[in-house]
Protein backbone atom coordinates (compact mmCIF):
# COMPACT_ATOMS: atom_id res chain seq x y z
CA UNK A 1 0.00 0.00 0.00
CA UNK A 2 2.09 2.82 1.31
CA UNK A 3 3.98 3.68 4.43
CA UNK A 4 0.89 5.42 5.85
CA UNK A 5 -1.45 2.46 5.27
CA UNK A 6 0.25 -0.32 7.15
CA UNK A 7 -2.81 -2.20 8.42
CA UNK A 8 -6.49 -1.89 7.64
CA UNK A 9 -9.22 -3.64 9.60
CA UNK A 10 -12.71 -4.29 8.31
CA UNK A 11 -15.42 -6.38 9.90
CA UNK A 12 -14.07 -9.65 8.49
CA UNK A 13 -10.65 -8.76 7.09
CA UNK A 14 -7.21 -7.70 8.22
CA UNK A 15 -5.19 -6.17 5.39
CA UNK A 16 -1.45 -5.92 5.98
CA UNK A 17 1.96 -6.66 4.47
CA UNK A 18 2.56 -10.15 3.16
CA UNK A 19 5.26 -12.06 5.03
CA UNK A 20 7.69 -14.79 3.95
CA UNK A 21 5.60 -17.23 5.98
CA UNK A 22 2.73 -16.56 3.54
CA UNK A 23 4.60 -18.12 0.58
CA UNK A 24 2.98 -21.60 0.74
CA UNK A 25 -0.54 -20.22 1.19
CA UNK A 26 0.03 -17.56 -1.48
CA UNK A 27 1.17 -20.21 -3.95
CA UNK A 28 -1.89 -22.30 -3.11
CA UNK A 29 -4.45 -19.52 -3.65
CA UNK A 30 -2.79 -18.28 -6.85
CA UNK A 31 -4.16 -21.03 -9.04
CA UNK A 32 -4.92 -21.15 -12.77
CA UNK A 33 -8.21 -19.27 -12.30
CA UNK A 34 -6.10 -16.36 -11.02
CA UNK A 35 -3.05 -16.59 -13.28
CA UNK A 36 -5.26 -16.76 -16.38
CA UNK A 37 -6.65 -13.30 -15.52
CA UNK A 38 -3.44 -11.58 -14.36
CA UNK A 39 -0.77 -11.60 -17.08
CA UNK A 40 2.21 -10.75 -14.86
CA UNK A 41 1.69 -13.88 -12.74
CA UNK A 42 3.52 -16.96 -14.03
CA UNK A 43 1.72 -20.26 -14.61
CA UNK A 44 2.25 -22.36 -12.65
CA UNK A 45 2.70 -20.02 -9.68
CA UNK A 46 4.96 -21.68 -7.11
CA UNK A 47 6.48 -20.79 -3.76
CA UNK A 48 9.48 -19.12 -5.42
CA UNK A 49 7.10 -16.88 -7.34
CA UNK A 50 5.24 -16.20 -4.10
CA UNK A 51 8.45 -15.15 -2.32
CA UNK A 52 9.30 -12.77 -5.18
CA UNK A 53 5.85 -11.19 -4.99
CA UNK A 54 6.06 -10.92 -1.19
CA UNK A 55 9.26 -8.87 -1.59
CA UNK A 56 7.29 -6.23 -3.52
CA UNK A 57 5.83 -3.74 -1.00
CA UNK A 58 2.89 -2.97 -3.32
CA UNK A 59 1.19 -6.30 -2.54
CA UNK A 60 -0.72 -6.96 0.69
CA UNK A 61 -2.34 -9.89 2.41
CA UNK A 62 -6.07 -9.99 2.99
CA UNK A 63 -6.53 -12.20 6.03
CA UNK A 64 -9.50 -13.51 7.91
CA UNK A 65 -9.80 -11.05 10.80
CA UNK A 66 -10.49 -13.80 13.31
CA UNK A 67 -8.10 -16.58 12.35
CA UNK A 68 -5.48 -14.90 10.18
CA UNK A 69 -5.92 -17.27 7.19
CA UNK A 70 -4.73 -15.78 3.89
CA UNK A 71 -7.86 -15.08 1.84
CA UNK A 72 -6.41 -13.01 -0.95
CA UNK A 73 -4.04 -10.32 -2.14
CA UNK A 74 -4.58 -6.63 -2.85
CA UNK A 75 -2.04 -4.60 -4.76
CA UNK A 76 -1.87 -0.82 -4.56
CA UNK A 77 0.33 0.68 -7.24
CA UNK A 78 1.29 4.31 -7.69
CA UNK A 79 0.78 5.72 -11.17
CA UNK A 80 1.84 9.09 -12.52
CA UNK A 81 -0.01 12.16 -11.27
CA UNK A 82 -0.77 10.90 -7.77
CA UNK A 83 -3.13 8.19 -9.04
CA UNK A 84 -3.27 4.85 -7.21
CA UNK A 85 -4.34 1.66 -8.94
CA UNK A 86 -5.93 -1.16 -6.97
CA UNK A 87 -5.85 -4.80 -8.09
CA UNK A 88 -6.66 -8.04 -6.30
CA UNK A 89 -7.16 -11.78 -6.34
CA UNK A 90 -8.77 -14.09 -3.84
CA UNK A 91 -8.75 -17.76 -2.93
CA UNK A 92 -11.54 -19.78 -4.51
CA UNK A 93 -12.93 -20.50 -1.03
CA UNK A 94 -13.24 -16.76 -0.32
CA UNK A 95 -15.13 -15.90 -3.51
CA UNK A 96 -18.85 -15.23 -3.53
CA UNK A 97 -18.98 -14.28 0.16
CA UNK A 98 -18.52 -10.50 -0.10
CA UNK A 99 -15.04 -10.68 1.39
CA UNK A 100 -13.30 -9.26 -1.67
CA UNK A 101 -15.77 -6.38 -1.90
CA UNK A 102 -15.29 -5.62 1.79
CA UNK A 103 -11.50 -5.69 1.47
CA UNK A 104 -11.38 -3.53 -1.67
CA UNK A 105 -13.77 -1.01 -0.07
CA UNK A 106 -11.56 -0.89 2.99
CA UNK A 107 -8.42 -0.22 0.96
CA UNK A 108 -9.92 2.47 -1.27
CA UNK A 109 -11.54 4.25 1.65
CA UNK A 110 -8.27 4.22 3.58
CA UNK A 111 -6.41 5.53 0.52
CA UNK A 112 -8.99 8.28 0.07
CA UNK A 113 -8.65 9.34 3.70
CA UNK A 114 -4.85 9.30 3.56
CA UNK A 115 -4.71 11.19 0.25
CA UNK A 116 -7.79 13.39 -0.11
CA UNK A 117 -8.43 14.30 -3.72
CA UNK A 118 -6.13 11.61 -5.11
CA UNK A 119 -7.62 9.47 -7.86
CA UNK A 120 -8.05 5.73 -7.33
CA UNK A 121 -8.50 3.48 -10.35
CA UNK A 122 -8.76 -0.18 -11.24
CA UNK A 123 -8.59 -2.11 -14.50
CA UNK A 124 -10.36 -5.27 -15.53
CA UNK A 125 -11.22 -7.20 -18.64
CA UNK A 126 -14.65 -6.27 -20.04
CA UNK A 127 -15.61 -9.96 -20.04
CA UNK A 128 -14.76 -10.44 -16.35
CA UNK A 129 -18.30 -9.82 -15.10
CA UNK A 130 -17.56 -10.85 -11.50
CA UNK A 131 -14.65 -8.44 -11.16
CA UNK A 132 -16.62 -5.61 -12.78
CA UNK A 133 -19.51 -6.23 -10.38
CA UNK A 134 -17.16 -6.32 -7.40
CA UNK A 135 -15.62 -3.01 -8.44
CA UNK A 136 -19.06 -1.41 -8.87
CA UNK A 137 -20.08 -2.62 -5.39
CA UNK A 138 -16.86 -1.13 -4.01
CA UNK A 139 -17.70 2.29 -5.49
CA UNK A 140 -15.94 2.23 -8.86
CA UNK A 141 -17.57 3.46 -12.07
CA UNK A 142 -16.67 2.61 -15.63
CA UNK A 143 -14.92 5.53 -17.31
CA UNK A 144 -15.36 4.43 -20.92
CA UNK A 145 -11.58 4.60 -21.34
CA UNK A 146 -9.25 1.74 -22.09
CA UNK A 147 -6.89 0.63 -19.35
CA UNK A 148 -3.11 0.83 -19.63
CA UNK A 149 -2.90 -2.92 -20.21
CA UNK A 150 -4.17 -4.39 -23.49
CA UNK A 151 -7.74 -5.64 -23.36
CA UNK A 152 -8.56 -3.86 -20.11
CA UNK A 153 -11.11 -1.21 -19.24
CA UNK A 154 -10.50 1.60 -16.74
CA UNK A 155 -12.72 2.16 -13.72
CA UNK A 156 -12.48 5.05 -11.28
CA UNK A 157 -13.49 5.15 -7.62
CA UNK A 158 -16.08 7.67 -6.52
CA UNK A 159 -16.29 8.51 -2.84
CA UNK A 160 -19.66 8.23 -1.18
CA UNK A 161 -20.86 10.38 1.69
CA UNK A 162 -19.67 8.99 5.02
CA UNK A 163 -17.00 6.73 3.52
CA UNK A 164 -14.86 6.18 6.59
CA UNK A 165 -12.81 3.28 7.92
CA UNK A 166 -10.38 2.82 10.79
CA UNK A 167 -6.73 2.81 9.72
CA UNK A 168 -4.39 1.41 12.35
Amino acid sequence: MTETLTRIMTERCRIERLTVEDAPALAAITDTSVTSQIPFLPEPFGEGDARALIADPDFHAVRDAAGGELLGVIGVHRRDGGVHEVGYWFAAAARGRGIATEAVRGVVRALAEARPGGAIVAECRPGNARSRALLRRAGFVETGAAGQRPGRMLLSWRAEVNDRIDVC
